[in-house]
C-alpha cells in the first residue's frame, strides 16, 4: 500500500522517522525515548543552565499552538 506524501515526509525526516517505526512495532518503546528526552534535558541543564531550558520552551511554542489549533476544531 502507498503512504501519502505527508505520511512519506514525516517518516523521512532523520531523527522522527526511524523512532516513529520503532514506537509503531512496540508500543512500550515510548517510555525508553521519553526517558531518554528527559535525560537530555537535565543533561543540557546541568550544562547550559536556564538557557537550555528557554531553548526547549521556544521549541514547544509551535507543537502547543498545534495543540491547541487540534482541540479546538469542531
Amino acid at each position: 500500500m502507498s503512504q501519502s506524501l505527508p505520511a512519506r515526509l514525516f517518516y523521512a525526516i532523520p531523527v522522527v522517522g526511524p523512532v516513529t517505526r520503532a514506537v509503531e512495532k512496540d508500543i512500550d518503546l515510548i517510555w525508553y525515548v521519553l526517558v531518554i528526552m528527559l535525560t537530555a534535558l537535565v543533561l543540557a541543564v546541568k550544562i547550559w543552565g536556564l538557557v537550555a531550558l528557554t531553548l526547549t520552551a521556544l521549541a514547544m511554542v509551535p507543537v502547543m499552538l498545534g495543540l491547541i489549533v487540534a482541540i479546538s476544531r469542531p
